[in-house]
């Protein structure tokens, strides 16, 4: 077995080195990527990225918001998170068998005295009934990926406000908020390893998982990475994870209904959203103006479905015609709950 420790704090560069990875035709399988990030909010392949994030909070924190090649749910990460990936030939591996995938992850978690730590479920790893791994499995040309995550001491307030958790999938599950599901590892582990570092954390996961003793001998199954491979993977960065048509525009149509009552009068924006942009907006409601709002909709269609570039086109209108008393930053939190 080999391995990457990612030098990078980027999501969206350690998600592109694993898709490189993933690809790379020469590479020795299996291999195990470990990667440490700042705080981020990963999307799965099939979501609705609007529909998953709060998306002005995420923007006012400097929370990275991209989408993963993988299906599944929205995670948060930070820095108090571990992330790791395994590669490994689709033919030795069962799709879907995340329990088998993760096995020396679990045992490396029970030598750090999470005993209780076993996976449950369709893709997750608990203690004591409570989330603190998620993970996601995809397979393509002949090779099966699995990643997940490793909450050591991720801030708990920060997945609650970063994401938007639809609260039918709450009440499905009989409890009554996110953090009743999610714990950290770190009140789990011994005594002697409760002040790890989440580098530490990592260095202790790739010595189990190597069966070593140092960093130094693990260190001799290090995957180096070239500069050609850091050219592919910059490619890669920019073509998807940093792409806003990868991160937003993959998202599926949906419909957005906003009312406000403004002293000048109440407005009830229904607004389509399709690929991540406007597809038809109505401003309904007794507002009065002097220009017909009809001509705002118009140029409103087809622009990207985000609170910054929405505000740039209205900081080009006299919005005060169309909406009497109403400045365009208010309909900016009208339209995206600001």
């Amino acid at each position: 077995m080999k391995y990457v420790a990612m030098p990078t704090f980027d999501i969206r560069t350690n998600l592109a080195t694993e898709q490189y990875l993933m690809a790379k035709e020469d590479i020795e399988m299996p291999l195990v990527l470990f990667y440490i990030q700042k705080p981020c909010v990963i999307i799965g392949r099939n979501q609705n990225t609007l529909e998953e994030i709060n998306q002005s909070y995420c923007e006012s924190q400097n929370i990275i918001v991209t989408r993963r090649l993988s299906g599944g749910g929205a995670m948060y990460d930070d820095l108090g998170n571990l992330s790791f990936s395994f590669i490994v030939p689709a033919d030795r591996q069962r799709f879907g068998d995340f329990k088998t995938m993760v096995a020396p992850i679990v045992k490396a978690l029970h030598r750090l005295g999470v005993a209780g730590a076993k996976v449950t479920g369709r893709n997750d790893i608990v203690v004591e009934g409570k989330k603190f791994s998620g993970n996601a499995m995809y397979t393509k040309g002949g090779r099966t990926f699995s990643h997940g995550t490793l909450m050591l001491d991720v801030d708990m307030n920060q997945i609650t406000k970063a994401l938007n958790v639809p609260q039918d999938k709450i009440k499905s599950k009989g409890i009554k908020s996110v953090r009743n599901r999610v714990t950290n590892l770190r009140p789990y582990l011994a005594e002697e390893y409760r002040n790890i570092t989440t580098e530490e954390f990592r260095d202790f996961i790739i010595k189990s998982l190597l069966d070593v003793k140092s960093m130094a001998e693990a260190r001799r199954f290090s995957y180096n990475l070239t500069p050609k491979d850091q050219a592919e993977i910059t490619k890669l960065e920019q073509r998807y994870y940093r792409n806003w048509d990868w991160v937003y525009g993959q998202s599926p149509e949906f419909t957005l209904k906003k009312r406000q009552h403004f002293t000048s009068g109440t407005i009830d924006a229904r607004v389509l959203v399709e690929q991540g942009r406007v597809k038809n907006i109505r401003f309904l409601g007794d507002y009065f103006g002097t220009k017909d709002v009809a001509h705002l909709e118009e140029i409103l269609v087809g622009k990207p479905f985000d609170p910054v570039k929405i505000r740039e086109v209205l900081a080009t209108k006299d919005v005060n015609s169309y909406f009497q008393g109403i400045n365009s930053q208010q309909i900016v939190e009208l339209l995206f709950g600001l």
